[in-house]
């Protein structure tokens, strides 16, 4: 199997080994947060009896608290119990929790590593699935997840967490505008490839924690970005390399397509997508001139209005003309 990068499945990896050596292990989910917190709705960590930690659920202000809970609490714990931090302003001062924050978790004791291994495999084919934990006996359920599945749902009985591999955004053109673009993408946990077969643009890439790819665009659309969670995105201002990719991706499965250009520009990208052979269907799907109507001009404004739009897509949220909700 193997071992995706993403934070989720780096906790259920280690937690998977650590059952497989026979460790007992605790895992650890952000159910719910008021004021200022430091890591988001669902959140993980992994904790063994003997104080070995994955993840975090608090950026490091409370796990030590947790793996001394852990490591004093004699009895097996079978059902899976909840506890909050920073309910008071000497518990917020006590575990650094910022502007009187508040962190409600939940505890629960590993015990089937075939469900942690089902979970991982699906991430490693780029699939979601929700895990459901019933609060009162501690069973867990492994759920479709359907399309704009929260991150996580939590009410008095029952904790459903979303897992699944990142947004893959595949951005052709290897340029100022790209650097952008993948910086912003990267802060919202996407994974980011950018294709350019012009190794002069390749090799002056400069931004990491990306993928570069120096396939012809059209290759890599087919084998990066043909599926729901996957982005494409033209950038190269070379309507032959926009165009190749665009003949791809719009007849594929991804989830969202654009094109950077003014309007007229992207009409007559359409006319020629139309003489190249892409169904009308295909061209429907395409989003140009990509990005939200905000009036962006420099290259940090242009990568804003165009993650923004990505964002609202994802969101579910429709947006009309002029970039607000009808």
């Amino acid at each position: 199997m193997k071992k995706p990068e993403s934070p989720d499945s780096e906790v259920l990896y280690s937690a998977l080994a650590w059952l497989g050596a026979g460790k007992e292990v605790t895992l650890v989910t952000v159910a719910q947060t008021w004021g200022s917190s430091p890591r988001p709705l669902g959140s993980l960590a992994a904790i063994t009896r003997c104080g070995q930690i994955a993840g975090s659920v608090s950026g490091g202000c409370v796990e030590d608290d947790l793996i001394a809970k852990i490591q004093s609490n004699g009895k097996t714990v079978t059902t899976p119990e909840t506890v909050s931090y920073g309910v008071t302003a000497d518990q917020a001062g006590n575990f650094g929790l910022p502007c009187g924050g508040r962190l409600l978790l939940i505890l629960e004791k590993l015990t089937d590593a075939e469900v942690i291994e089902n979970i991982l495999i699906r991430i490693e084919n780029r699939q979601q699935i929700i895990r459901r934990l019933c609060l009162k006996t501690g069973k867990t359920t492994l759920l479709p997840a359907p399309p704009a599945a929260q991150r996580l749902c939590y009410s008095g009985w029952k904790i459903e967490k979303l897992f699944g591999s990142k947004w893959r955004l595949l951005v052709i053109g290897a340029n100022q505008l790209s650097r952008y673009v993948a910086q912003i993408a990267l802060t919202l946990d996407y994974e980011v490839i950018v294709c350019d077969p012009r190794e002069k643009y390749l090799s002056s890439w400069q931004t990491a924690g990306v993928q570069l790819d120096s396939r012809m665009p059209d290759d890599a659309v087919a084998t990066l970005a043909d599926d729901q969670y996957s982005i494409v995105i033209t950038l190269t201002h070379d309507p032959k390399l926009d165009d190749m990719a665009l003949m791809t991706a719009l007849d594929s499965r991804a989830f969202y397509v654009g094109a950077l250009g003014s309007r007229q520009t992207n009409e007559q990208r359409r006319e020629r997508l139309a003489t190249l052979g892409v169904s009308k269907a295909g061209i429907a799907r395409l989003h140009g001139p990509v990005g939200l109507p905000i009036g962006s001009r420099s290259p940090a404004e242009i990568a804003v209005a165009i993650m923004a739009e990505l964002v609202a897509c994802q969101q579910g949220v429709r947006l009309s003309a002029n970039g607000s909700p009808p």
